[in-house]
């Protein structure tokens, strides 16, 4: 049990620091249905996605869609965006304590 309670604190710190190096708030990484707002901000995505993550099945095309794109609007590839879907303890601390620098919302 502690140790989920530590993997939990540890993957809010690594969204916390994704949005920070986003120009965003990193708080914004605790509170509910704010970051699902902030990560549609950081990718370049209408806010009336998160509706559409309300859907089931259809949301995790969603999930998938907004993390090839968070992982393209810091400069990695869409493969890059699969490992933040399927192994997102592994990559998103790769993406918050690497060198990756957000460039903003790539269009299509």
């Amino acid at each position: 049990m502690l140790f989920l309670f530590a993997f939990g604190i540890f993957m809010i710190a690594c969204v916390w620091k994704v949005f920070s190096k986003a120009g965003e708030p990193g708080w914004a990484a605790i509170v509910p249905i704010y970051n699902t707002i902030v990560l549609l901000k950081i990718t370049g995505k209408p806010l009336w996605w998160i509706l559409l993550f309300l859907i089931p099945l259809v949301n995790l095309v969603m999930v998938f869609l907004v993390y090839t794109s968070l992982a393209k609007a810091f400069g990695k590839g869409t493969g890059f965006g699969v490992g933040l879907l399927l192994l997102s303890f592994i990559f998103f601390p790769i993406l918050a304590f690497g060198d990756a620098r957000y460039v903003g919302p790539q269009t299509a």
